[in-house]
């Protein structure tokens, strides 16, 4: 999914949700789902990758984008708060 696919697939969402046709939670899945597949698509084109905190809840289900895995451990250290000396990183497939 190119970035133009993943905004209408978002505005699409909220439309719905403002014409009171979704509900919130439904709203927030299709946006989530849009973001997700957005970002490992766009990691196949890029040669970065999406990873993703696992551990303590500081660094739990923060996703970023990154080159390789240590980069991807800086990003999510630089965005979670009170970050464990101890965490690991998985790839978003």
């Amino acid at each position: 999914m190119d970035r133009i696919s993943a905004i209408r697939n978002v505005e699409q969402a909220l439309r719905e949700f403002e014409a009171g046709e979704a509900d919130l939670a439904a709203t927030e899945e299709r946006v989530l789902a849009a973001l997700r597949t957005y970002a490992t698509e766009f990691s196949d084109e890029t040669g970065l990758a999406a990873y993703v905190g696992r551990g303590d809840g500081a660094v739990e289900d923060v996703v970023v984008v990154a080159s390789s895995r240590a980069e991807a451990r800086d990003r999510i250290a630089e965005h979670a708060t009170d970050v464990p000396e101890a965490f690991t990183i998985e790839r978003v497939e």
